[in-house]
């Protein structure tokens, strides 16, 4: 039985209609993808899904007892308390239970601890308990602090763990990746895999689309298409469905054209059949007038200044701490940026990105090193939070400081002409910065950026919030830029299409440089953690198939002989690791599976808080490691494969 049976829905505010006469239906187990451009219709949907809003017509039929969650991208500005009590509203009675307990825990009174277990119990919520702890834990958020105090990205990640831990029928995401950093997302992409049946949700976040959606929906111009496949599917059939539209609509104007020179010439006879001509060219007319282009795509130039110096930054044992007692953000840092380069930093949120871009670029002093820059620098910077737009400067005073024309390389544009380009219309290019919508804002800081001339090109996560279209047009000029670029980003296919080297924050102050982007930098550590892969596999009962040893037969000695005394013992020392994983991986599930049985029994949280802490950090280690072996087996396959393709 259908979960929504949607049926000839129609939505508008006061312009044309965002959907109109649209119908479908979400079956249970489905992961559907709502996909379009920005301004589709898509969040309206989600409202509408949920019933925050009433559609104009048509009406959406839930099934009996339906339950459902939804992320917005906008953070309620009237909720209050600690994330801990904000994350557990989710769960109604049992939240509230859950919360007493974690305040109890903290107050350290044992009598209060044993009334708020007791409680617990009674509604047997232990389990629901460890998913709140693992959801806090995993998006990195601290528990005890105050809602209305946190900064909007951490907002939306304790609202995302506020809708994980619900456990709805139907979840509702709008963006969830916003604001997360890799190894977040990762755990996002494995919990909805393992705990989420029946998910709808948008994204640009092309590898998170591609991992976790099982059905896409399209929205465009209105109209809504069904794809059930996956992302890379869609994207030729979506090519050649508009060329064909294309050619139809070709085809449809020279018959008009031809009617309409026919009717210039004159009705030579009041006949029947010259009668229903001229009704049928009304009847062209008219549909020519309802036709809804297809708005064109962003014209994005960046503008190059004249060449910098060969050498851009040269760092060298460069150290950064906020204070003499604080741990260091990076040290001992040797690095050496070119002209031409391509320089993605990945992170954990928080670890000191930013600051990096910073010091390197001068305006931060190093606590120790030293920072060279090259000549004829100019520098334009991407700001990840917006601050050089103020919101109640309109669009076209933002994008040129009040002045009607922008110089775009040797000739001047009008203002109105180049937000065009960037697809504002005319009304919006008038209206206030403050009634942009994320993608809009992104769109207008990346206009006011390239109007200037630079050699070097800083961007501070400039990806969220675009649409995919938009996002592959920004990659192929970035691409095609002269100078030099640094982008920290966590979206993983961008840092794969654009950047040709990475900086990574390893942690406790070490940032290790590696050639090409995120899945090259996956490949080359050493014993590294691929959070993203092979993860979905593992979890889901199945497990890596191990690469058979090579059979003693002339052939295989023939390959094996090929290789290099490097590569052989490289080959070697691999399938010694491989052989080991299955006991290996064993174990740790029996271990996990230990360790959460025992943080379900009541009888822990009778004991210090410390053992309870111990042992939460003690499941999130493992789980951690067993995500660690994973990732290594599978890159070790890999590697396997490379050495020796036949076998």
């Amino acid at each position: 039985m259908a979960l929504f049976s949607v049926n000839n829905l129609s939505m508008s505010f006061g312009g044309p209609k965002l959907l109109d006469g649209i119908s479908f239906q979400i079956e249970p187990g489905q992961r559907v993808c709502l996909v379009g451009r920005n301004g589709e219709g898509k969040s309206t949907l989600l409202r509408l899904l949920s019933g925050d809003l009433t559609p104009d017509s048509g009406d959406i039929a839930r099934s009996v007892g339906l339950t459902v969650a939804r992320l917005s991208q906008k953070v309620p500005e009237v909720l209050n308390g600690t994330v801990y009590e904000v994350v557990t509203q989710g769960l109604g009675e049992m939240g509230r239970r859950i919360a007493d307990h974690h305040n109890a825990l903290a107050s350290g009174d044992p009598d209060r601890l044993s009334e708020a277990q007791s409680a617990l119990s009674d509604l047997g919520g232990w389990t629901e308990l460890s998913d709140v702890d693992a959801a806090i834990s995993r998006l990195a958020i601290n528990a005890d602090a105050r809602f209305e105090d946190l900064s909007g990205g951490l907002k939306r990640r304790a609202l995302l763990a506020r809708a994980l831990v619900g456990n709805p029928d139907v979840l509702l995401l709008d963006e969830p990746t916003n604001h997360l950093d890799i190894d977040s997302i990762a755990w996002l992409e494995d919990f909805l895999l393992r705990h989420v049946r029946t998910l709808i949700f948008i994204t640009h976040d092309r590898m998170f689309l591609r991992r976790i959606a099982t059905r896409i929906i399209e929205l465009d111009r209105g109209k809504l298409a069904d794809w059930s496949c996956d992302y890379d599917t869609f994207l030729l059939r979506k090519e050649a469905l508009l060329a064909s539209e294309e050619k139809g609509w070709a085809e449809f104007d020279k018959k008009l054209a031809r009617e309409e020179v026919w009717v210039r010439q004159g009705v030579k006879a009041r006949r029947t059949r010259n009668e229903g001509r001229v009704r049928e060219l009304k009847k062209l007319r008219d549909e020519r007038a309802s036709r809804r282009e297809r708005s064109g795509n962003a014209t994005i130039i960046v503008q190059n200044a004249e060449r910098s110096g060969k050498l851009v930054v040269e760092a060298q044992g460069v150290s950064f701490s906020w204070g003499a007692a604080e741990r260091p953000v990076f040290q001992n840092l040797d690095l050496s940026i070119i002209r031409g380069d391509k320089l993605g930093l990945i992170g954990p949120n928080g670890a000191g990105k930013t600051t990096l871009i910073q010091v390197l670029l001068g305006k931060l002093r190093p606590t120790t090193g030293t920072v060279r820059l090259g000549t004829n620098l100019e520098v334009a910077y991407f700001d990840q939070h917006r601050e050089e737009l103020d919101p109640n400067k309109s669009v076209r005073e933002s994008v040129a400081d009040g002045n009607d024309v922008v110089t775009i390389g040797d000739r001047s544009r009008h203002v109105m002409g180049y937000l065009k380009d960037f697809l504002f219309s005319p009304d919006r290019a008038n209206s206030p910065v403050r009634v942009l919508s994320g993608g809009e804002r992104n769109r207008l800081l990346l206009a006011r950026l390239f109007t200037r001339p630079s050699n070097v090109l800083v961007m501070d996560e400039p990806t969220n919030d675009l649409d995919a279209e938009t996002l592959e047009l920004l990659e192929d000029r970035l691409m095609e830029y002269a100078g030099t670029l640094i982008v920290v980003s966590h979206d993983r296919a961008f840092l794969n299409n654009v950047v040709t080297s990475t900086l990574v924050f390893e942690g406790d102050g070490e940032v290790a440089e590696y050639v090409g982007g995120y899945d090259d930098w996956l490949r080359q550590r050493p014993a590294a953690t691929d959070p993203a892969a092979g993860k979905a596999a593992g979890k889901a009962g199945g497990k890596p198939a191990l690469v058979k040893q090579p059979e003693a037969q002339d052939g295989g000695a023939a390959r094996q002989r090929k290789l290099s005394f490097k590569d052989q013992r490289e080959k070697q020392s691999l399938q010694e690791e491989l052989a080991a994983f299955p006991a290996r991986i064993e174990q740790l599930e029996t271990d996990i599976a230990s360790a959460s049985a025992q943080l379900a029994d009541p009888e822990l949280y009778k004991k210090a808080p410390l053992a309870v802490t111990a042992a939460r950090n003690a499941l999130i280690a493992m789980e951690a490691e067993l995500e660690e072996a994973f990732a290594r087996w599978e890159q070790a396959e890999a590697r396997l494969r490379e050495l020796d393709p036949a076998d």
